[in-house]
C-alpha cells in the first residue's frame, strides 16, 4: 500500500475525528448523526494512521510529497 496522504491532511483528519467524538460524547449530537459522525471518525482514524486513504487512489489524488532523489 503506497502511502497518498502528506501530514496536513493527517493532521486536519484527526482534528476532525477529535471534533466529531467531543460532540458525540457531550451530546452536541445525538441519535443516527452521532453513529454517523463517529463511524466516519473510526474511518478517518484508520486512513490517517496508515496515511492511505481509498477514495484518493481512485480519484487519482496525493496529497504526499514526493522525495526527489
Amino acid at each position: 500500500m503506497k502511502k497518498n496522504m502528506g501530514k496536513i491532511d493527517r493532521i486536519v483528519r484527526l482534528l476532525a475525528v477529535v471534533t466529531f467524538a467531543l460532540l458525540a460524547y457531550f451530546k452536541v449530537v445525538e441519535g443516527t448523526l452521532a453513529y454517523v459522525l463517529l463511524g466516519l471518525s473510526g474511518i478517518f482514524l484508520i486512513t490517517s494512521l496508515v496515511s492511505f486513504c481509498p477514495l484518493y487512489s481512485i480519484f487519482g489524488l496525493n496529497t504526499c510529497k514526493i522525495k526527489s532523489k
